[in-house]
């Protein structure tokens, strides 16, 4: 599945930790935003390396599931790049 993984966590250290384990499962594309595809098991194992890292009473992440149909509608302005998609498969 596709998914777009954004964050606002307010102590430095914590945000440091969780982009850094955040880098072994998605692409890097802004600031505090991950997005690309992750199958159902490795997304079991983000959700609880995200439970473990924040401060649910400070912190914000949110995972957005994006259908294939979705996708192609990412619109990006300024320096952003578009993340290559795995499969070639078209949905229409």
């Amino acid at each position: 599945m596709y998914v777009v993984v954004c964050y606002d966590v307010v102590c430095d250290r914590r945000r440091t930790r969780l982009m850094r384990r955040l880098k072994g499962f998605l692409p890097h594309v802004q600031k505090s935003v991950f997005e690309g595809e992750i199958d159902d098991g490795p997304l079991v194992r983000l959700r609880d390396i995200i439970r473990a890292e924040i401060d649910p009473t400070e912190d914000t992440v949110r995972i957005y599931h994006l259908c294939n149909r979705c996708i192609p509608g990412t619109e990006i302005f300024g320096t952003g790049i578009y993340v290559e998609r795995g499969d070639t498969d078209e949905v229409l």
